[in-house]
């Protein structure tokens, strides 16, 4: 059975960093493309950030430079390391991934960024 745990979430001022991880568990987790995704208080979830298999990355431009997508395959766990978060970056992050034709999201972790 496929899971997605994230973690890491919390409250963060403006400026401040937060490192989210997602624990995977139920497939071969070195093989699969992650991918990080958001869903802001009434917006539409949008795409984040994506890691693939064979180590390449992209980003959404409203996080380019300022948020970086890793792995641990030891660890089955993907990361989200946000840098100099912004209010805007507020929203419940998820991560997904895809397996045997069937898309996995996680439940998700709380970011708010408020002073």
């Amino acid at each position: 059975q496929v899971q997605l745990v994230e973690s890491g979430g919390g409250l963060v001022q403006p400026g401040e960093s937060l490192r989210l991880s997602c624990t995977a568990s139920g497939f071969t987790f070195s093989i699969n493309t992650m991918v990080w995704y958001r869903q802001a208080p009434g917006k539409q979830r949008e795409w984040v950030a994506t890691l693939a298999t064979e180590g390449s990355t992209a980003y959404a431009d409203s996080v380019k430079g300022r948020f970086t997508t890793s792995r641990d395959n030891a660890r089955n766990t993907v990361y989200l390391q946000m840098n100099s978060l912004k209010p805007d970056d507020t929203a419940v992050y998820y991560c997904k991934t895809n397996w045997r034709f069937r898309d996995y999201w996680g439940q998700g972790t709380q970011v708010i960024v408020s002073s």
